[in-house]
């Protein structure tokens, strides 16, 4: 239908008088509101973080890594199975600890592709014209880049119990170690979550973003394993267990040692007993919940 005119009121005939109506109509479809807006932000995220829904290129380095991790699970199970072992030669809760670095490589590659894009673009203003608030925003991004991480260290994880029970070990104990590598690699998930997800969303550059998280990853882990060898050569053994406070995996690594009776790899096992364990965890769950501020004061700015 040709499109209709008004003649604005009070103003004559003249043609830059005229209003044309070309057919907008309001949307009349359900408004569905924040709370589908953050499980879309987070399933986008999520699927992201695996390069899915991606081009073919973006999907090669997570699925990679993904194949390494699980990799070694399953030859552990193989050979499990075809010696006839009575027990793994791998601890569920030492497993993410061998492969840290794997795992430091994924959050480094996939933390600032989560937010360093919006940051470059200027998308993150588009997201709060929406219905949709800051805290929508942190909490979707935070709880996508956690359970990526717990994807890919609890699948292995997984792997191993499967041939555990296939090559017929007691299933109790293989059942209560299962449990105690799932904490383990939920609270390794939220850690890292939050701290590649507070550096990466300090620069729009990706770049900038992958090397400040190999470095905070890798830098103080170095700087603590070298600190607790000399400790252990001055003959100091008590300073080991908390020089493992200032590194993110000797962190875990101490939470697991004493909650979770995991065999630690501070050097000649001096792992933190129950009363430091629980400074560890105090320290963990600090570390995620000041990352979780300091994304909210991030994207304060950054949403304006």
């Amino acid at each position: 239908m040709p499109p209709e005119t008004t003649t604005a009121p009070g103003r004559g005939h003249r043609s830059q008088d005229v209003i044309h109506n070309i057919g907008y109509r309001d949307y009349g479809g359900p408004r569905l509101g924040r709370a589908y807006a953050r499980r879309s932000l987070f399933s986008q995220s999520l699927r992201g973080a695996y390069g899915l829904g991606r081009s073919a290129k973006s999907k090669v380095l997570p699925m990679t890594l993904f194949g390494v991790m699980c990799l070694p699970a399953a030859i552990v199970v193989a050979v499990a199975v075809t010696t006839k072992m009575n027990r793994l030669p791998m601890e569920y809760t030492r497993y993410a600890i061998y492969l840290q670095a794997v795992i430091g490589l994924y959050l480094a590659a996939q933390a600032p592709q989560s937010v360093s894009r919006d940051l470059r673009f200027k998308t993150v203003p588009l997201y709060f014209s929406r219905p949709i608030e800051r805290v929508d925003y942190v909490v979707a991004k935070f709880a996508a880049m956690a359970s990526a991480l717990f994807v890919l260290t609890a699948t292995p994880l997984l792997v191993l119990y499967a041939g555990a029970l296939l090559a017929k070990l007691d299933f109790v104990e293989q059942t209560k170690g299962f449990g105690q590598g799932l904490v383990s690699v939920t609270l390794l998930s939220l850690l890292f979550a939050g701290i590649g997800l507070v550096v990466a969303a300090l620069t729009p550059r990706r770049g900038f973003g992958v090397a400040g998280v190999i470095a905070v990853l890798t830098i103080p882990y170095g700087a603590v394993t070298t600190v607790q060898g000399i400790a252990l050569a001055s003959d100091n053994p008590s300073l080991v267990s908390w020089l493992g406070l200032f590194s993110p995996i000797t962190l875990i690594d101490g939470v697991q040692t004493a909650f979770l009776g995991a065999t630690s790899a501070f050097p000649e096992t001096h792992g933190p007993g129950t009363g430091a364990g629980v400074v560890y965890l105090a320290v963990v769950l600090g570390v995620i919940a000041g990352s979780y501020g300091l994304l909210m004061s991030r994207y304060r700015k950054a949403g304006l």
